[in-house]
């Protein structure tokens, strides 16, 4: 039986599966819903994520998979957190769906499922991610939305 700890998100965004994918992979774009943190890379598997905060490097992470638009999984492991430097990369992964379900008035749909995963069984970083990823998919499903991101003040 697995222990590890598992965080799964799902949300319907009104949007293409090409914006979505461009929301999730351009430096600019994330500046403006993930508190100003850009998520740099050329998403080849294999590649390296860097994620710069403030002119900080705060993640250097590797491109596990890329399927533009439908799938995209990287490791994760935060560099500025002196408490989480012990614990083995986690990873996350973003499946991107054209929602089939009930056509929305307002036009396409998309389906999002995060999955963070790969957690030791005592993560110190898990009850964090289950409280920073709501914040940061609320924002980036807002502003595709309407244009303007929640800002929050982390």
């Amino acid at each position: 039986m697995n222990t590890s700890p598992k965080f799964i998100y799902v949300t319907l965004i009104t949007t293409t599966p090409e914006k979505l994918w461009a929301a999730l992979t351009s430096a600019e774009f994330t500046k403006q819903y993930w508190g100003g943190t850009a998520v740099e890379s050329d998403w080849q598997v294999g590649s390296k994520v860097v994620f710069r905060w403030k002119g900080r490097i705060v993640h250097n992470d590797t491109v596990l998979k890329s399927e533009p638009p439908r799938l995209l999984s990287y490791s994760f492991h935060p560099l500025h957190i002196e408490e989480l430097l012990s614990e083995p990369p986690s990873r996350v992964t973003f499946e991107i769906e054209e929602f089939t379900g009930k056509s929305a008035r307002q036009g396409p749909v998309v389906k999002l499922t995060v999955t963070h995963e790969d957690f030791q069984a005592e993560s110190k970083i898990f009850p964090m991610i289950s409280k920073g990823w709501p914040d940061i998919l609320s924002s980036l499903k807002t502003l595709l939305e309407t244009g303007r991101a929640i800002e929050f003040e982390w």
